[in-house]
């Protein structure tokens, strides 16, 4: 079973912009805190924003920004659009709860480079 399955990354030059999308198959989607998570090559797994049930959102410092989280509670599906892409974004992305309580995804690959 697969609860959530993400899409939308790319090779993209710095500067551009990418929307990853996130279909979540849990009974109580609108009940949780959803949030975005990306792990660069050699790093470990970090938090780029969250998005609460009422879609109050929180970023990442480095978002500076540029990112913006969305929800679709009726289609189950969180957004990410991301805007002047740098290579420091580069990494997979993936969404989880913010308790990272269901199974993680395979990611999405996003590769900023010129």
């Amino acid at each position: 079973q697969v609860d959530v399955l993400e899409s939308g990354g790319g090779f993209v030059q710095p500067g551009a912009s990418l929307s990853l999308s996130c279909k979540v198959s849990i009974t109580d989607f609108d009940l949780n805190r959803l949030a975005w998570y990306r792990q660069a090559p050699g790093k470990q797994r970090e938090l780029v924003a969250t998005i609460a049930t009422g879609g109050q959102t929180t970023y990442a410092a480095f978002v500076e920004d540029r990112f913006t989280i969305f929800r679709h509670n009726g289609k189950k599906t969180l957004t990410l659009r991301m805007n002047n892409l740098r290579p420091e974004d580069t990494g997979v992305y993936y969404c989880n709860t913010v308790l990272a309580d269901i199974s993680w995804g395979q990611g999405t690959q996003v590769t900023v480079s010129s």
